[in-house]
This record gives structure tokens, C-alpha cells and sequence, in this order.
């Protein structure tokens, strides 16, 4: 299995021209749709097999009809030959339809697998992983991939089919016009070798390029602020504008190997009519070769190189779709999901948490907790501070399992937090943080996260508990109101209170409180305060602060320095210590 750091190295790789095993792992998301994928597969043979009765009809009519003058005759196979039309024209439209639809299908199957996968990733895969590749995975990669089906696979069996049957046609009907129409055919195959394997590398630049300016523009539209505050538009600009020439010219190389190939394919039809023509038009006049006969030649000769050059454009979509599911499979087989093999999935949490000899790094063993043990009662509301990167955050990730420990033990209740089924465990675990996401819905939706088991009327109720009902029903709307991208229409205090809302109607048993008031103003910190004292009350908590007068009430204060407790202990104990925490305490309130 592949791990997240290979990824991007994996994708870069460009790999044979056509890879079978790759194209048989394509074909295993049709499986639910045989029955459509037969369809249209005899649908295409069908279409395969039609394809010199015009040509041969139309020579027929010329030799039988119009030489003879016979008009009752020629009226009778226009007529067939209309009906022939009309019957291609059906199964044409039924194999194109039933070609996109299974397009489509395989599409949205993939997709909802790969989310499905990429929803399970540790949060360590995110910190390593730009959003804007993973968002070109899901979508513009994926729908390559659908297109092998839609425009790809099936159309060239056709195509191959259509030349199997046109060629054995024209042998039948006379080998020396046949030999002269395919004489340039070899050529054009070795110039089909030669351009498939440039346009494989070509294909495989442009979906890098794709990537790197979805990234690119995802991180800069949402941190636009950060460069308009420091004034980097330009320099940002040109940034963007060196990716996007990039962009530009891995898709001049793939115009460029098309506008060499599709002249080659017109002037080898040519030289073949040319040659033909030349021939045939001596034969008519010898009496070898009837003028009927010719024409249908003439005729096949477009039917023959017709599909090669659609061949080509065939390929390309072909190559795409192999170079965007070589990509995300890559994805698919990355192993960055957190391991779920606890057992314990019922019953109640009472909220008695315990950290015996933790060490826990986010790269190597770069260590940014260290040996940590710290026991809280069931009920209790124990708090950490420390200055920035002292590892409070840390903490609160393990209990949630977002990020694995990798020495020590976790307790919860007394036994292994790995012994909880994760699902379970984070039902079980509510988390407010201090930059509160809040997706483009309404406010209800975004309290209750579309669950059908919580009620409007549990909702409007936890609002007035937390003293937030009140400007949510200002609100155009109230409860339905749009809060839009990242709740943009709403205050930060304003997004805080709904945040509490939403951990207070999930019941937890352990609510984790991550710099919740650290970004709000006074009038603001005193109102989340109370609500911070009303959805603690009865369970255990864990609260992470730096402003000291949120935590005063805590039963448990510890105090981190790099990964270590320094002290811990209620908060006049630790003032009456006279040590870091009362230097703390003196930075922000002044001494006395």
C-alpha cells in the first residue's frame, strides 16, 4: 500500500503506454452494470458489421440501376439504403446514450469509494497533502476516468471493428483496389506507435499542471486576506502566472503531437484515393473493374482512415483516463487511515481519562509531548495552558484519535482508548475550537450536521440554554438562515455560540474546549463563558486557554513546557506556588 508521502512521487511517474493491469482494475466498476455494458458492447459490433452496407449498396446501384437505367430498381435501394441509415442512426444513438450513461455510473461510484477513503485519512495525511490535489483527484481525475467508457474504450472496438469488416470487404470484392487502399496503413500504424507514447507523456504533464494550479489557486483564494493585508499581490501574481505557462505549455506539447499526427492521417488517405483512382480508373476503362466498384472503394477508403484518425482522438481520451486512474488509484491505495479495531462500541461513557508515559510526535520522533501521565475524574473540568507549541492541542487530538501516540497508554474508563470503536469514541467526544468551521448551510444544519435524530425543538432549546436563540431569530430566516462560505456572514462570537450549540445538542460525554473565547471580545467572552458553564456542568471536560480567567473554575489546572508538566493543581494552589503559572497569571492581570 502506498503512503501519503508517495502520493505526489507515484503521480509524477508516467508508466508504460497503455498499462492492461491499470485498465482491468477500470473495468471492475462496471460490474454492477454487465447487463448495460452488453448492450452497448453488441450495439457496437452491430454498428461494426453495418458499416460497408452503404458503400456496398451504393456500388450495387450504380452497376444495376443507374447503368441500366433501371429506375424502379433504383428507387427500391434508395429506399433500403434510407432504411439502413435509419437503422444505424437508432442503434448509434442507443450505444452512444447507454456509452455516457455507463460513463456516468462508473463516475459516480468512484467517487463516492475515493471520498469515502479519503474521509478516513488521519489528519497527519491533510498537514502533508495540498486540498487543491486532492479536490483534482476527485473531480477532474474521476471524470477522465469515465470517459473511457463514454468516449474511449467501447468507441474504439468500434472503430477496429469497423476496419476489420470494411478491409475483409474489400478483399472480397477485389485484392489489387484492397492492397492499393491499404498500402499507406502501415505507415500511418507506426506514426499511430509513435504519437499514442508521446501523447501518454504529454497527458500525464497536463494532469500535474492541473494539480499544481487547482492547489495553488484553493490556497490563495482562501488565504486572500493574509496576501492583501501584506501586500503580495503581485508578487503572488507572478507566482500564479509562472504556473499557469506551465499549465500552458504541457497542453501546447499534446497540440502539438496532435497537429503533427491528424495532417499525416488526411495526406496518407490522400496518396491512397490518389493511387486508387489512378489504378481503378484504368481497370474501368480495361473492363477489370466496374465503375460501381470504384466508387464503393472510394467510399471505404474515408470509411478506412476516418476511424484511425478518430482512433487517435480516441486514444487521447483513453490515455487521460489511464494516466487519471493511475493517479487515483495511487490515492485509493494509500494507507493513511487510523486503525479501527476496537471491539467496545455501547453502553456509557462515564469520562475518566487517564495519560500513563505518552510520547507523541507529528514527524519521526521529533517529540512534542513527552512522557505525559495525567489522570481526570469522570465530571471533572481539568485545563491546560503553556505558551504556543507547549503540546495542548496535541493532547486533545489523541483523545479524539485524529492523530495515534506512539508510546505509552491511553485510558478511557480504564481501558485502552484503542479498544473503542472510533465511531463510537467520537459520538462519544464533542470539540469546539477556537477557528470554528462552519459550512455553507443553514444554521440548523450546521448545529445538527443533517443528523435525523436531533429535533428543531432540541436545537431551539440548547440555543436558549447558551443565550444564542436570541440574535439566531434576528437573523432573515432565523434558524434556516444561510450562514455561507465558512459561516463569512456571521461574527466570530456569533460562530462560537453555534459551535457550543452543536456540541451541547450531540451530548457528550467528553467535551473538549480548544481556545474558545481566545478571538472574541470582552462583551462577547463574558456571554460564551456562561455558556461554557452550563454545557460543562455534569460532564467531564477539557479545556485549553490562554486567557487565565476562563479556567479559574477549573478543578484541575496543568501547566506544559515542551511537551512536560511543569505543575498542576487547582488555580489558588498553583498561585500560591509562586511558579509559572502565577507568572502567567501576573503577565495578564498584574501582580496583586
Amino acid at each position: 500500500m502506498a503512503t501519503a508521502k508517495a502520493v505526489e512521487k507515484k503521480d509524477s511517474v508516467a508508466g508504460k503506454a497503455f498499462d492492461f493491469g491499470l485498465f482491468k482494475r477500470v473495468l471492475r466498476f462496471v460490474g454492477p452494470y454487465k447487463a448495460k455494458f452488453m448492450l452497448t458492447a453488441v450495439l457496437t459490433i452491430l454498428l461494426g458489421f453495418l458499416a460497408p452496407v452503404k458503400p456496398m449498396l451504393i456500388g450495387n446501384a450504380i452497376d444495376k440501376y443507374i447503368a441500366t437505367q433501371d429506375q424502379q430498381g433504383l428507387l427500391n435501394i434508395t429506399i433500403l439504403v434510407i432504411v439502413v441509415l435509419v437503422i444505424e442512426s437508432v442503434f448509434q444513438f442507443f450505444q452512444t446514450y447507454n456509452a455516457n450513461w455507463l460513463g456516468q455510473a462508473v463516475t459516480i461510484d468512484l467517487r463516492s469509494i475515493l471520498f469515502n477513503h479519503v474521509s478516513k485519512f488521519r489528519l497527519k495525511f491533510y498537514d502533508n497533502t495540498p486540498i487543491g490535489t486532492l479536490v483534482t483527484r476527485l473531480v477532474s481525475d474521476i471524470e477522465t476516468i469515465g470517459e473511457i467508457f463514454s468516449q474511449g474504450i467501447l468507441i474504439i472496438i468500434g472503430d477496429i471493428l469497423k476496419l476489420v469488416v470494411v478491409i475483409g470487404y474489400m478483399f472480397y470484392k477485389d485484392w489489387e483496389l484492397s492492397l492499393l487502399s491499404i498500402a499507406s496503413i502501415p505507415l500511418l500504424l507506426v506514426a499511430t506507435n509513435i504519437f499514442k507514447n508521446a501523447i501518454k507523456k504529454a497527458f500525464t504533464a497536463v494532469r500535474q499542471q492541473v494539480s499544481r494550479l487547482n492547489a495553488f489557486v484553493q490556497e490563495h483564494v482562501t488565504g486572500m486576506s493574509i496576501v492583501q493585508i501584506f501586500n503580495r499581490e503581485e508578487v503572488e501574481f507572478e507566482k500564479f502566472k509562472k504556473i499557469n505557462e506551465q499549465h500552458m505549455d504541457a497542453h501546447i506539447k499534446s497540440v502539438w503531437a496532435n497537429s503533427i499526427f491528424f495532417p499525416l492521417v488526411e495526406l496518407f488517405s490522400a496518396v491512397s484515393i490518389a493511387l486508387l483512382v489512378w489504378y481503378g480508373v484504368k481497370g474501368v476503362i480495361n473492363d477489370e473493374v466496374t465503375f460501381g466498384v470504384l466508387f464503393q472503394f472510394i467510399l471505404m477508403i474515408h470509411m478506412l482512415f476516418r476511424p484511425i484518425r478518430q482512433l487517435a482522438d480516441r486514444f487521447n481520451v483513453l490515455q487521460m483516463g489511464m494516466v487519471g486512474s493511475e493517479r487515483v488509484f495511487n490515492l485509493l491505495d494509500t494507507n493513511a487511515t487510523i486503525e479501527d479495531q476496537g471491539h467496545i462500541n455501547t453502553g456509557s461513557i462515564k469520562g475518566e481519562i487517564s495519560f500513563q508515559g505518552v510520547h507523541f510526535a507529528y514527524v519521526d520522533e521529533d517529540y512534542v509531548l513527552k512522557d505525559l501521565s495525567f489522570d481526570v475524574s469522570p465530571g471533572q473540568t481539568i485545563a491546560f495552558v503553556g505558551a504556543t507549541g507547549a503540546g495542548k492541542t496535541s493532547v486533545i487530538n489523541l483523545i479524539s484519535r485524529l492523530y495515534e501516540f506512539q508510546k505509552g497508554q491511553i485510558l478511557l474508563d480504564g481501558k485502552d482508548l484503542r479498544d473503542y470503536v472510533l465511531n463510537f469514541l467520537r459520538r462519544n467526544v464533542a470539540v469546539v475550537l477556537q477557528d470554528v468551521f462552519l459550512f455553507s448551510d443553514t444554521i440548523y444544519n450546521n448545529i445538527t450536521l443533517k443528523n435525523p435524530n436531533i429535533s428543531r425543538e432540541e436545537v431551539i432549546a440548547a440555543a436558549k440554554e447558551v443565550e444564542a436563540h436570541e440574535f439566531i431569530s434576528k437573523l432573515p430566516g432565523g434558524y434556516d438562515y444561510d450562514v455561507k462560505e465558512r459561516g463569512g456572514m456571521l461574527s466570530v462570537g456569533q460562530r462560537q455560540l453555534i459551535a457550543f450549540i452543536r456540541a451541547y445538542v450531540y451530548k457528550p460525554s467528553i467535551l473538549i474546549l480548544d481556545e474558545a473565547t481566545s478571538s472574541i471580545d470582552t462583551e462577547s467572552e463574558l456571554l460564551i463563558q456562561k455558556a461554557i458553564d452550563k454545557i460543562t456542568k455534569g460532564r467531564t471536560s477539557i479545556v485549553i486557554a490562554h486567557r487565565l480567567s476562563t479556567i479559574q473554575k477549573a478543578d484541575k489546572i496543568i501547566v506544559l513546557e515542551k511537551g512536560k508538566i511543569i505543575e498542576q493543581g487547582s488555580h489558588y494552589e498553583l498561585l500560591e506556588n509562586q511558579g509559572h503559572y502565577k507568572t502567567l497569571f501576573d503577565l495578564q492581570f498584574g501582580e496583586g
